[in-house]
């Protein structure tokens, strides 16, 4: 033991946590959320595990500094912090924004879920949001929700579309629909239901998010500032 730590201190002195971060999310679209490991990410840049430990105590932290590089990516790409149009418009942006950029990276949303971000980096896009609700006409505490229940939604969403697959880059063609409706041939709702829920993932992402939006809207902001129902 010793000697391996005698060893991990001239390699971390050649590391550092963005460089660590960048390799396992490089490394996350080889082997998945379940194959990445300190050990194999150490592997990829050439060092002996210890070495990591300097900078990560456990894998849970690393997952935390790897969502931060993938929001500090997705701002930049985005321009996240300065959100336009009415609330319900920037809203609707912002999720898609989002759902495009976990896309990227195999089990993004996965890597992105429960983790706790390193810097405050977020605080500036989401302030801008959340100014944008409250100029909607929501409460402090109702742009809170709002945010966050769309947020849930898009997160949810697309842990369960890269679940199903194909993989990033690969052949496949997921969820086998016909096989599902062999099984479920007793249940013809359920099955009939497959198709809605499995194909056409854009599509479904987008009712799902404007039946959202449309709850937010009737649920979330205060009677006098809600949408005139138009007349039929």
């Amino acid at each position: 033991m010793v000697n391996e730590e005698r060893e991990a201190k001239p390699e971390r002195a050649r590391l550092d946590r963005a460089t660590v971060a960048s390799t396992a999310l490089r490394l996350l679209g080889d082997v998945g959320l379940e194959g990445l490991t300190l050990r194999a990410i150490a592997k990829e840049l050439d060092v002996k595990a210890p070495a990591l430990y300097w900078h990560f105590k456990d894998k849970q932290a690393l997952l935390d500094e790897m969502a931060t590089e993938m929001f500090r990516r997705m701002t930049a790409d985005l321009d996240a912090a300065r959100p336009s149009g009415d609330w319900s418009q920037a809203l609707e942006a912002a999720m898609r924004g989002l759902r495009g950029h976990l896309l990227r990276y195999r089990d993004g949303a996965k890597v992105y879920s429960g983790t706790h971000f390193t810097d405050t980096s977020y605080a500036a896009p989401m302030e801008a949001h959340l100014r944008t609700l409250v100029a909607g006409g929501f409460t402090a505490a109702g742009a809170a929700r709002a945010w966050f229940t769309a947020y849930s939604y898009t997160i949810g969403y697309v842990i369960e579309e890269q679940s199903m697959g194909p993989l990033p880059g690969s052949d496949g063609e997921g969820y086998d629909l016909e096989a599902r409706a062999e099984r479920l041939a007793g249940y013809p709702l359920t099955a009939e239901a497959g198709p809605e829920m499995f194909r056409d993932q854009d599509a479904g992402f987008e009712a799902g998010l404007a039946a959202v939006l449309a709850g937010i809207a009737t649920t979330l902001l205060p009677p006098a500032a809600r949408p005139v129902p138009r007349a039929p």
